[in-house]
């Protein structure tokens, strides 16, 4: 089946929660960062994106009904050109939260420094160190250095993009198959929004917390260092 629910918000703005409540509702499975995280191989497809190239979006998302999140959020457009029939979700948040947020979290994940190479030497997961350099080296070219304009570090500015790319979604998608929506406001919004009946007796999924965005990270970078670094013979 084709993908029928299109994220185009940012990153930190409840994405995780939001791909788990899709799930559950009948959305399965839904494309996420961490699924290209786990294979890896598939940054070949965002890369052709990225250079503007012809992308086989049916083997990428074989399987999904739904993509939220990074990648697929910078390819909102793209989507929706290949499936018209989707409806789009434009996760927010008070600005200035977000960028707390972002800076203690992904903004440090893959970042590449002053005089590294492409990627930074210790990947915080395990897996090909080059293809998880280049999907760190696009992150760094599309999102951090090409859509923040290398500004990670410019609160103002970081929230000047912000609602910039909020206010670009909202006049690019059509009002009927758009929804701009906080995950703090639950399952009611997104069922009525989605044709889906409310789960009962199911709490809305709320996932991907700072702290917890920290401890996987720290897991991925101990997994990723082997046994060596942690005192094994």
């Amino acid at each position: 089946m084709p993908i029928q629910v299109i994220g185009a918000g940012l990153g930190r703005t409840g994405t995780m929660s939001l791909k788990v409540a899709l799930e559950e509702l009948g959305f399965a499975k839904c494309y996420h960062m961490l699924e290209l995280l786990m294979n890896p191989q598939q940054v070949v497809y965002w890369e052709s994106a990225s250079e503007r190239k012809p992308v086989d979006w049916e083997a990428l998302f074989e399987g999904y009904l739904a993509a939220v999140d990074y990648p697929a959020c910078r390819y909102y457009r793209e989507l929706m050109a290949r499936y018209p029939e989707a409806k789009v979700i434009l996760t927010v948040r008070d600005p200035e939260s977000w960028f707390e947020s972002a800076s203690e979290t992904i903004f440090n994940v893959g970042r590449q420094r002053p005089g590294e190479d492409e990627a930074p030497p210790q990947l915080p997961f395990p897996g090909d160190p080059q293809l998880f350099g280049r999907i760190f080296g696009m992150v760094h070219r599309d999102f951090w250095q090409g859509d923040f304009e290398d500004a990670l570090d410019n609160r103002e500015r970081m929230v000047q993009l912000f609602n910039q790319h909020t206010e670009a979604v909202k006049a690019y998608v059509p009002a009927d198959k758009l929804l701009v929506y906080e995950v703090k406001e639950g399952w009611e919004p997104l069922c009525r929004f989605l044709g889906v009946p409310v789960p009962e007796g199911k709490p809305f999924p709320r996932l991907n917390d700072r702290q917890t965005f920290k401890n996987r990270i720290d897991e991925h970078r101990r997994d990723a260092a082997g046994p060596a670094e942690h005192g094994a013979v």
